[in-house]
């Protein structure tokens, strides 16, 4: 364990917690104080402006190698006493933890309660952690400086690194500047990098729609740099098509007045709202089965020669499915808004809540083009609910415990995941599964895509956990 006389030292000891391994640069200074009930007391951790934007926050919750075993046991201290007294001796069961953590990866609660899970079969959720309970001297300090100035000091690494954004944002465009761009409706600029290195500045640079233009712009993060880059890639593509408009006004001629009474029950606001969900849904499979996004301008061109002669055909296939789905999630709607009673109630909510998880404003996009054709058999799935609720609530009840069980596995396993994973393929085939799960519980006359169980989804969800 660190001691008073510790200090200064050196971040070498301990390289897995404050750079994240694509971060460029020497290791960041590190110093120890002891100075018990300050709030600087123990690790302090230096972070230049220029490079907070490459740190991964989840990193520093794991604190040294030297205090984790005792932070483990103030965290365990940290629960609310309905979770604490299956948990108990918090240091002996800390120890158990700390053996079998491994390597840090991901935001250390989530480590933990993976472990507390295995090792008592206690689930806790990540909001159970109360972090403000915790002596200073378990959470690391961090002081962001430029040059020989403090520009900001916390304990919480990814609240630093929202609130200091628009000055990081400031650095990164006096930087590199020369790469970004506003107003363009073509691609007439040179190639995009991926990174952009220059001394200890990283940035990111990529499209980003701006609406009616596009723009080039630097972005903190991979993650939030890819999102950009398919939006702003997908909007170039479009102002360079025929226009959105006279696209939906020759797929909305050809559809017949009950169809376009169908869509109007959207949840967009408007069926123009929704008609542009259509097209972008269209665009981003054609994107997609084209290789994008790209990052020059020939490929680009190559992009938009196989995607734009095909956008009025693949929206119209899309409107057909949406219509189909929306014409029965307005039945399945009505039907929800004409029922209640105690032993029924929760599973209203229940399908309520599944009803509004497939159909909101742009699950169009959100649901994508090759999963369109099933959302309506799922929203049939919910009908056909309904049907039997009233032979057998029990029967319901029992069954909604399995996909609520499931579904809560789901979540927490997507919050313990990286942020650069949580969209994932693999992610996203998880949570349609869940549906999946769904109509083998209480609709299997309609059948599944493939064999699913509780079992096989937890299987999926260990995978992702890695």
């Amino acid at each position: 364990m660190l001691s008073d006389d510790a200090a200064p030292v050196s971040a070498d000891s301990y390289p897995e917690i404050w750079t994240s391994e694509s971060a460029p640069g020497p290791s960041l200074p590190v110093s120890y104080a002891f100075d018990p009930g300050a709030t600087a007391d123990g690790v302090t951790v230096d972070i230049p402006l220029s490079r907070l934007n490459q740190v991964n926050a989840d990193e520093f919750s794991w604190q040294v190698p030297g205090l984790r075993q005792e932070l483990v046991t103030e965290m365990i201290r940290s629960l609310p006493k309905s979770l604490r007294r299956d948990l108990v001796p918090a240091p002996d069961l800390a120890r158990e933890v700390v053996a079998r953590l491994g390597a840090p990866s991901g935001d250390l609660r989530d480590a933990v309660a993976r472990q507390l899970r295995s090792l008592r079969g206690v689930n806790v959720p990540r909001e159970a952690w109360d972090l403000d309970k915790l002596p200073p001297h378990l959470r690391i300090t961090v002081r962001v400086t430029e040059g020989d100035r403090v520009v900001a000091e916390g304990k919480d690494v990814a609240e630093l690194q929202r609130r200091l954004r628009p000055r990081l944002r400031a650095v990164l465009s006096r930087v590199a500047g020369s790469l970004t761009r506003t107003g363009l409706t073509s691609w007439n600029f040179g190639a995009l990098p991926e990174v952009f290195r220059e001394g200890t500045v990283v940035a990111y640079p990529a499209l980003f729609d701006a609406g009616q233009t596009v723009d080039v712009r630097l972005f903190e993060t991979e993650a939030a740099a890819r999102s950009a880059m398919w939006a702003g890639t997908r909007r170039l593509i479009l102002l360079g098509a025929p226009s959105p408009a006279s696209i939906i006004k020759s797929v909305a001629d050809g559809l017949s007045t009950g169809a376009k009474l169908a869509l109007s029950h959207n949840p967009h606001g408007g069926v123009a709202a929704m008609f542009a969900d259509c097209v972008n849904c269209a665009a981003d499979f054609l994107i997609a089965e084209a290789g994008g996004p790209v990052r020059d301008r020939d490929g680009f061109e190559r992009l938009a020669a196989a995607v734009r002669p095909r956008l009025r055909e693949a929206t119209a296939e899309v409107v057909t499915q949406v219509e189909s789905a929306l014409r029965v999630s307005h039945a399945v709607a009505a039907r929800l808004d004409s029922l209640s009673g105690v032993l029924v109630g929760p599973a209203l909510e229940d399908m309520r809540a599944q009803l509004d998880g497939l159909i909101h404003p742009g699950f169009v996009t959100a649901t994508g083009y090759r999963r369109l054709p099933q959302l309506t058999r799922y929203l049939r799935g919910i009908a056909w609910r309904l049907d039997k609720l009233p032979e057998s609530p029990a029967r319901d009840a029992a069954n909604m415990a399995v996909a609520q069980r499931v579904e809560q596995a789901y979540r927490q396993t997507v919050a313990e995941l990286p942020g650069l994973r949580r969209d994932d393929p693999d992610v996203c085939e998880v949570r349609w599964m869940l549906e999946e799960l769904r109509v083998s519980l209480f609709a299997q006359t309609l059948g599944t895509l493939a064999p699913v169980s509780e079992n096989r989804v937890m299987a999926a969800l260990r995978r992702l956990a890695g």
